[in-house]
């Protein structure tokens, strides 16, 4: 029997929709070397989703592993749940409201069969947003290797928040399996801080999967997320417990390796605090000076670009900002080096 070079693992809730979409997307014409691994996190429409991972496991060839879980896990309790299910050499986490590109899985495979080895592997990916725009969110002019290093930690940590795509090697994120990041939405960032330390990484530039604008967030629904985040919507308050989880993240490593990480993540990160500031600037000019002055307080204010992105905002507003970062992406061919 052949070992499986990759597991497709979805944790999912309450999306029995969007993980049809998903399903369908799936397209890699070497099913004997690939599984699907679904969570289903005790959501109310359990039912629904059950009977759309039956329907779709009755027309496909893909070996389907579906769990539904006894109790809802959280978010991150549920990437454990099929990092431990998986039998794949690598993982690759799909949210269950995204989908894969196509044809890009079969151009994925035999890069992830010449790594077989590594730990962490970087994917480009692209948003679709409801205006019919796209923009796609490349990092580097080709595809690219790392050795295990703290400079490859801190190189890949800020282009690894989006989790659809996000591969890891299944033998090594059990390695550092743990639960002081219950609650933070980020354990995968946790994994891609303790790998790349240790194994080699690498970057694939072809985009691989793409997220479409809209949807309802539903975090805050397990014990583990209730006290942080509310389901239905994203507030201010939510976006700032966020954020504290990446300083936890980045502060634990940088304590448990004495390698002073801490500070040139951070800074990286305000570099590219644009999203960061603009997911909350629908709440009107008051609430969004009130949200990056707790930003700042925070620590990701450490560079000029914080404070262009926020006056930027402040003054112009989402649309005509996300415009000029689109248009520069695709002048450039990838994110701007700053």
């Amino acid at each position: 029997m052949k070992r499986l070079l990759f597991s497709i693992c979805i944790p999912t809730y309450n999306r029995p929709q969007e993980l049809k979409n998903l399903l369908h997307s799936i397209d890699f014409s070497e099913p004997e070397i690939m599984e699907i691994v679904i969570c289903e996190n005790k959501s109310p429409r359990r039912e629904e989703t059950r009977k759309t991972v039956e329907e779709f496991k009755s027309i496909t060839h893909y070996k389907v592993v579906y769990v539904e879980n006894t109790e809802n896990l959280g978010y991150d309790g549920n990437l454990k749940a099929l990092i431990n299910i998986a039998q794949g050499n690598f993982i690759i986490f799909m949210g269950d409201d995204d989908t894969f590109i196509p044809k890009a899985l079969d151009s994925y495979a035999p890069f992830l069969k010449q790594r077989l080895g590594y730990g962490y592997i970087l994917r480009s990916y692209r948003n679709v947003y409801k205006n019919g725009q796209i923009e796609y969110f490349q990092y580097f002019p080709e595809n690219k290797d790392f050795v295990p290093s703290t400079d490859t930690y801190i190189t890949l940590f800020d282009k690894s928040v989006f989790i659809s795509g996000f591969t890891i090697n299944c033998k090594f994120a059990k390695e550092f399996e743990t639960k002081i990041f219950d609650g933070s939405l980020l354990y995968q960032l946790y994994l891609l801080a303790e790998v790349t330390q240790k194994y080699p990484s690498a970057y694939f530039h072809q985009p691989l999967t793409q997220a479409t604008e809209g949807g309802t967030p539903f975090f805050g629904s397990s014990e583990a997320e209730k006290k942080l985040y509310t389901p239905g919507t994203i507030t201010i308050q939510n976006s700032l417990n966020f954020m504290n989880w990446y300083l936890r993240i980045i502060n634990y490593i940088s304590d448990k390796y004495k390698n002073g990480t801490a500070d040139k993540i951070l800074l990286n990160m305000s570099k590219y605090s644009y999203p960061v500031l603009a997911v909350q600037r629908d709440k009107g000019r008051k609430q969004f000076k009130i949200y990056a002055r707790e930003l700042a307080k925070l620590g990701f204010n450490k560079s000029v670009y914080f404070y262009i992105y926020y006056w930027s905002l402040f003054l112009f507003g989402t649309t005509f900002n996300n415009t000029i970062i689109r248009t520069l992406k695709k002048i450039i061919g990838r994110r701007p080096k700053l």
